[in-house]
């Protein structure tokens, strides 16, 4: 299957075997090749950008004490997907991002969210859903850990523990939420 975005080009090579209605779908998919379609909320076609060539966090024009965070981290320069998804996740789009493991996407949509964040309002800004606890607890410290400098409350909202907790620590101010689907809804609800 293949997709397009305005930022991305990703391909993946579909299997030899292919039945007739399978490559009926994919002729009409809009994930096709062919396709130039946007994915964003309004559905609008926004016109193709060239890639640019970003070679280092300082390009990115992020807040300051976020670029002290990155490079604290142990960045040295942003990765392909770093380079490709930061910038549209600073400006609010819709971003679909798919990576290898260990290629730091945790830390592209952190670091994206950190630079829209206001470091004077202390209320809940920026909610991270992951589909586990690990992943919701390792998205938790790599914010603390890039928001280091910017003095960001980060918290992990995940089953396992007692929800008093949570109530507890969100009452008292945090910026970032990170957690699993089932426990934000449980909260939602109370």
């Amino acid at each position: 299957m293949q997709w397009s975005h305005s930022c991305f080009q990703k391909k993946v090579a579909a299997p030899e075997r292919m039945s007739s209605s399978r490559r009926d779908y994919k002729a009409k998919s809009s994930f096709h090749k062919s396709s130039s379609r946007s994915y964003n909320r309004s559905e609008q076609k926004e016109p193709q950008h060239e890639e640019q060539s970003i070679t280092s966090f300082d390009e990115f024009n992020l807040k300051e004490d976020l670029v002290k965070g990155v490079y604290a981290y142990g960045f040295e320069k942003p990765s392909a997907i770093q380079q490709k998804a930061i910038l549209p996740i600073v400006k609010g789009r819709d971003v679909i991002a798919q990576s290898q493991s260990g290629t730091g996407k945790t830390a592209t949509f952190c670091i994206g969210a950190l630079q829209i964040l206001d470091n004077k309002q202390k209320d809940t800004q920026v909610l991270i859903l992951s589909p586990t606890r690990e992943l919701a607890i390792q998205t938790q410290k790599v914010c603390m850990a890039l928001g280091n400098e910017m003095n960001v409350q980060a918290h992990a909202c995940v089953g396992g523990k007692k929800i008093g907790d949570d109530i507890k620590k969100l009452d008292s101010g945090v910026q970032v939420v990170s957690g699993t689907p089932g426990r934000v809804i449980g909260l939602n609800s109370i």
